[in-house]
């Protein structure tokens, strides 16, 4: 068992929705099915196997693109909380680019009302401004009264200074956190990958990593001024790493993210054109990676998050600079970090790189993202009696081979197709209930 306090041996029995004890483990662990189960377990009790796995709170995801409503080509709230039990998420964020987009208190209230029964818990995010068009602010007000805590014109950064200094001071006042899309549009241009020698080479136009770094550094300074929270999404590039270094060791009040993809996967990758590496931000350099890397392991960047992005196939089979940006991750994406930030056969990058434990990447994906969503009194707790029973059960050896036709998503624009990875979610349990057993849905 891991979570915020450590790591331990030991059987955990859940009754309704919460953990009821958790006692040192004296088997072996046997299938899922009824049997006399842990140690004070009762007689009939569903045992669900965990021998050699871990046992985590469930992961977190601040950044998930689910689709409905408008869009229900892509991904339906049905489709992707499977994707997401899956990949062993208990919770996620649901973008607010929807269509309707997520402005107002009544697509909070239709995305609430479509959300049930889900197979993990959507928490929709709001937009900051109207229609997520940088003009005017979203009523806030009234959609934090409904439980939002994140507002996001994501897709598209808030360009006005002024408006997003009103945005983080009224958030503020609601206890709520901004969240922005760090890119300046008039220095991003129509680019469409990274810019640099490669783009040159390829003929396509770039979007240098300055169009991120220079509204980091802006946000960062507004952040400053207001004391209010802001979270910067999916960061790409080392000077913004290096930019939220600074400022946190400034005690400005920010958190950050960085995606599995971005950790993963670099701009080489879109030599051959493939519209599925198409993604924005874009794939960034080598170094960039390697800054991300070192920014998750020093503590800089305090979550990986999916920015989980559903399109249908007539969205991606187009000229690469008409393609749709965005991969789909919610179940790939543990065993994708596991494998940029621990390795295949343990802890290391190699090359004298950082290493990282599982427990660190769990904390990265679990109980660090709750925190900044607001959602540590559900997810991400410590697995302690009285606990609400949200729990992953990972098996960190099992090698399994992305099959793009067999993932939960509507959507198959996975940048990871026909790759072996290692590490994978063998049970998902969701208020108590186990809403994926043996690694199959159950809903």
């Amino acid at each position: 068992m891991v979570d915020s306090t450590g790591s331990r041996v030991a059987d955990v029995l859940v009754r309704g929705e919460v953990i009821v004890s958790v006692e040192p483990s004296t088997r072996t662990g046997t299938r899922a099915g009824t049997g006399t189960g842990p140690s004070g377990a009762p007689a009939g009790a569903m045992v669900l196997d965990a021998g050699g796995c871990v046992v985590a709170p469930g992961l977190v995801d601040l950044h998930a693109h689910l689709r409905e409503p408008g869009a229900e080509e892509a991904e339906t709230i049905e489709s992707g909380s499977r994707a997401a039990a899956l990949g062993g998420y208990t919770a996620v964020v649901a973008m607010p680019n929807t269509e309707p987009c997520t402005d107002s208190a009544a697509v909070v209230r239709h995305v609430l009302h479509l959300a049930k029964g889900a197979c993990c818990d959507v928490h929709p995010a709001g937009a900051i401004t109207v229609g997520r068009q940088g003009r005017a602010l979203a009523p806030m007000a009234e959609m934090v009264a409904l439980g939002v805590r994140i507002f996001t014109d994501d897709g598209a950064g808030v360009q006005d200074a002024a408006l997003m200094r009103r945005a983080l001071e009224y958030a503020s006042d609601l206890g709520a956190i901004i969240a922005d899309h760090c890119e300046e549009a008039s220095l991003a241009g129509l680019g469409c990958m990274n810019e640099g020698d490669l783009s040159s080479l390829l003929g396509l136009p770039g979007r240098p990593a300055v169009s991120e770094e220079v509204m980091v550094l802006r946000d960062l300074a507004l952040a400053r001024l207001t004391g209010a929270r802001l979270h910067l999404l999916h960061l790409s590039t080392a000077g913004a790493v290096a930019a939220v270094r600074l400022a946190k060791a400034a005690g400005t009040n920010v958190t950050a993210e960085a995606t599995p993809h971005h950790l993963a996967l670099t701009e080489d990758a879109l030599a051959t054109y493939d519209t599925v590496f198409k993604v924005n931000p874009p794939l960034r350099s080598a170094a960039d990676v390697a800054a991300l890397r070192q920014g998750l392991c020093d503590g800089t960047i305090d979550a990986v998050a999916t920015d989980h992005a559903p399109h249908p196939p007539e969205a991606k089979q187009v000229a690469f600079c008409d393609a749709a940006p965005g991969m789909i991750g919610l179940e790939t994406s543990l065993a994708v970090v596991l494998g940029a930030l621990v390795g295949a056969d343990g802890p290391g990058l190699g090359d004298g790189e950082p290493g990282m434990t599982i427990e660190r990447v769990l904390a990265l994906m679990s109980w660090q993202p709750a925190r900044i969503a607001g959602l540590s009194g559900a997810h991400g707790g410590p697995l302690v009696p009285g606990a609400p029973a949200n729990l992953c059960v990972i098996d960190p050896a099992r090698s399994w081979t992305v099959v793009p036709a067999a993932l939960a998503s509507h959507s198959r624009n996975t940048p990871f197709a026909g790759l072996a990875l290692r590490g994978k979610v063998r049970h998902t349990v969701l208020a108590g209930e186990p809403v994926v057993i043996a690694e199959e849905a159950q809903r």
